[in-house]
């Protein structure tokens, strides 16, 4: 998303520079129009990376900026502005509530509540995320909602004989998951719910618990998964293509919009998620581009698997139609429009 944006942005004359962390050593580069620079981590707290140097080049970045736009959450970064006291106009993209550190979380709070007042704007991915979002609750009146969106333009073609390659190995058709293997994902659930079937599922991917899923598929006797690791675009944009459809099966919230969800929508394919109150059910609608289920139900994720797989043409409508709900909403062009709007407003309502 923060690719998409810094790209996109140039044409509208904003230019962006972006500060993320990295395990090796500082690096700034210059990227598709844009700077990067990554600074090292010195350590790692909940899944939050800490570094040192990074006070120092934010420090200098924000004194040469007109707009500092976070994304949440980031703990350390909440830290780092108040630390270096900025005083630039400022905005968060709210991409996700903390879920899973709920112990920890109590000790943040104050300092969460504290940021997120700081703040002079808030955007949230999703009208659906900020109904059920009660972190977000005293907040309304600085939060505005902007999708994610996507460029196609920007996604590689995939050569037809790279597409007959991967149609021999997995066959003309199967379900496709796409993403980093992790706990909300909602896979063990996937899992069984390919028990007893016969089409083809295939994950792409790597990611923290991805030997124990490969080990759970084994011990319940499912055969028809093929684990493959992270693919190049190329190899990934041929897998959307030729699939069914895709299977987002994310139960928890830590699941806030579904990026790959997205690009299935983009390509044109059916697909399958959980409600789980977020983005998810905003970018595929029940019964409209896709079958929602709830979540952590294998039963239920099971029957959409072999609805889809049984009706095609049913299928393809679904897609046709997920295919122009994001020409409609999700086109990056569109994310990047209504972010460069708001940089304008609250530069204008800083002076």
């Amino acid at each position: 998303m923060i690719h998409q944006l810094s790209t996109g942005a140039v044409t509208h004359g904003v230019h962006s520079k972006v500060l993320a962390l990295t395990y090796g050593p500082n690096v700034t580069m210059d990227y598709s129009g844009y700077r990067i620079h990554l600074v090292q981590t010195n350590f790692e707290l909940a899944s939050t990376k800490f570094s040192f140097a990074a006070f120092k080049i934010f420090r200098q970045l924000a004194q040469d900026a007109d707009i500092v736009h976070y994304h949440y959450p980031w703990p350390f970064m909440d830290v780092v502005h108040f630390c270096t006291c900025c005083n630039k106009p400022t905005l968060v993209t709210y991409h996700s509530d903390i879920v899973r550190q709920k112990r920890l979380l109590y000790l943040y709070r104050p300092l969460q509540r504290l940021f997120l007042h700081a703040v002079d704007h808030i955007v949230v991915t999703s009208a659906n995320y900020l109904a059920t979002s009660t972190e977000l609750t005293p907040y309304h009146d600085k939060i505005s909602v902007i999708p994610i969106g996507l460029d196609k333009n920007t996604y590689p073609l995939a050569d037809t004989e790279r597409k007959i390659t991967w149609q021999k190995r997995l066959g003309k058709g199967f379900f496709l998951f796409v993403g980093v293997i992790r706990y909300y994902k909602g896979l063990f659930t996937l899992v069984e719910a390919a028990q007893g079937t016969d089409y083809p599922i295939v994950i792409v991917g790597a990611g923290p618990i991805k030997s124990m899923l490969e080990a759970y598929t084994i011990k319940l006797g499912v055969t028809n998964i093929h684990f493959l690791n992270a693919l190049p675009d190329q190899d990934k944009v041929a897998l959307l293509e030729l699939c069914t459809a895709v299977v987002f099966p994310s139960h928890l919230r830590s699941e806030a919009f579904g990026i790959s969800l997205l690009e299935g929508a983009m390509y044109g394919k059916p697909m399958i998620s959980s409600e789980i109150g977020t983005g998810t059910s905003y970018i595929n609608i029940d019964g409209e581009t896709g079958l929602v289920v709830p979540p952590g139900d294998s039963e239920a994720l099971r029957r959409a698997m072999d609805f889809l797989w049984k009706n095609s043409p049913i299928a393809k409508s679904m897609g046709q139609r997920a295919a122009r709900r994001y020409w409609n909403l999700f086109t990056a062009q569109s994310m990047v429009s209504k972010y460069v709007e708001l940089y304008q407003h609250l530069s204008k309502k800083k002076l």
